[in-house]
């Protein structure tokens, strides 16, 4: 059984989608979320909330799901591998898709060290690949992992990501293989900065015919600054920041440097809309919400398709 929620929709119907992304507050406040959904409603098909991401404590991603809903926008639900065991993720499943959830992130999660919770026991009872297949068995079999029916299965449309640009290069195709085989039905991948790397790995994905079996929605971040770039390029792992990207913010004055990042973000994604392969675009404006209907507007991407 499937969802038919807005964002399988539009994947399905061959339009080309954009998602954004929310991350929850570290506190209770309604209206912060509220705040940053004001910037995306009617501007993307869905958007991720994401999982106490870097390892710090958040507002619960299901909990910001069920604000994102009354603000009339679709959530896509994040769920990391480090906080819960399989018990734990299987009943948030279903408790997420009765509460009007349908679409779902598997990740991994950023190992606890890197957070505000060092000496947190991480759990990893199962990785992203056995979660998405976790998902597509409650799904499409009605049962739990542990073989026993499910009296009302849950509907969800399933993701999960990918980062073309980890070490060792070669591999990282095979990877997503794994997830398309475990049934995946969306791939957002890491953001994007190499698009030559980009290109390479997409020509794979297409040669092993994988862009058939799943939607890829490749991952765009605005730049804000010289700074960020040279932080994401040094300090973030599994990240490609190339140095023409640096030049090219280098190269305006430190005032223009927003708009330049902006620029070549919406460079990146005219680029993508060619190519087809890639069914969307997955906008990581974090922190940066109120850009991203210019962003969009930009990237000849609004109005959204009504479906």
């Amino acid at each position: 059984m499937n969802s038919g929620t807005h964002l399988e929709k539009v994947l399905r119907s061959g339009h080309f989608a954009l998602t954004g992304e929310l991350g929850p507050p570290r506190g209770t406040s309604v209206e912060a979320v509220q705040q940053k959904a004001s910037h995306l409603k009617g501007r993307v098909d869905a958007v991720n909330i994401t999982d106490n991401q870097t390892g710090m404590v958040r507002m619960s991603s299901w909990a910001t799901s069920l604000i994102m809903l009354q603000e009339g926008l679709e959530p896509v639900y994040q769920m990391v591998c480090r906080d819960r065991n399989r018990l734990a993720m299987q009943s948030d499943i279903l408790g997420a898709s009765a509460l009007g959830i349908g679409n779902m992130l598997c990740l991994s999660g950023d190992h606890q060290q890197f957070g505000d919770h060092p000496h947190a026991k991480g759990v990893f009872d199962i990785d992203s690949i056995q979660l998405v297949s976790t998902v597509k068995s409650m799904r499409d079999e009605g049962k739990f992992q542990g073989g026993a029916d499910i009296e009302q299965p849950p509907s969800m449309f399933i993701g999960a990501a990918a980062n073309p640009f980890a070490e060792p290069h070669e591999w990282r195709v095979y990877r997503l293989a794994k997830k398309v085989e475990a049934g995946v039905d969306f791939i957002q991948t890491q953001c994007v900065f190499n698009m030559r790397r980009m290109r390479e790995w997409l020509k794979q994905a297409e040669d092993m015919g994988l862009t058939e079996k799943a939607y890829i929605m490749p991952g765009i971040t605005p730049m804000k600054s010289v700074g960020m770039a040279k932080f994401m390029q040094s300090k973030v792992p599994g990240m490609d920041v190339p140095d023409e990207i640096i030049e090219r913010l280098r190269g305006v004055p430190k005032k223009s440097q927003k708009d330049e990042g902006i620029k070549i973000a919406v460079e990146q994604m005219q680029e993508f809309r060619e190519m087809k392969s890639v069914a969307g675009i997955h906008l990581m404006a974090i922190e940066w919400e109120h850009k991203v209907p210019e962003i969009a507007e930009a990237a000849g991407l609004l109005p959204r398709p009504q479906v």
